[in-house]
């Protein structure tokens, strides 16, 4: 680490000038020594308690509450495809965004793709047929 007591007191005042852009010896071995408090910033906090057990089920049941809506949406999704595209599609689209952010981003996420393909068949391509 940097040994402060081997420089000047010229150069460390410098530091004080808040007009100074050069380098002193001490900034070059400063910037040199990198194992200096960097252990505290960058280690993640350790949780002795058993507290991240019930963290894990609410989020759970979040996810599960969301699955229901998310599996909803699908089908609406699914089922527009073959009758009523663009208000099944619509629906399914609005119930997907619901379960995305209920937490189930995938399903959700499925439904909103597939209730769009739907309402743009439905429109653009099922006219022509």
């Amino acid at each position: 680490m940097a040994d402060e007591n081997k420089f000047t007191e010229k150069e460390r005042d410098r530091f004080d000038d808040p007009n100074y852009k050069g380098f002193t010896p001490l900034d070059r071995e400063i910037e040199t020594d990198y194992e200096t408090e960097s252990a505290a910033e960058i280690a993640a906090p350790i949780n002795m308690r058993n507290e991240y057990a019930d963290v894990n089920t609410e989020a759970d049941e979040v996810a599960g509450e969301g699955r229901g809506m998310g599996f909803l949406a699908l089908a609406l999704s699914i089922i527009s495809l073959f009758i009523l595209p663009v208000i099944l599609g619509a629906a399914g689209i609005i119930v997907g965004f619901i379960a995305r952010r209920r937490g189930a981003t995938g399903t959700g996420a499925w439904a909103i793709g597939i209730g769009a393909v739907s309402i743009i068949l439905g429109i653009f391509i099922t006219p022509f047929f």
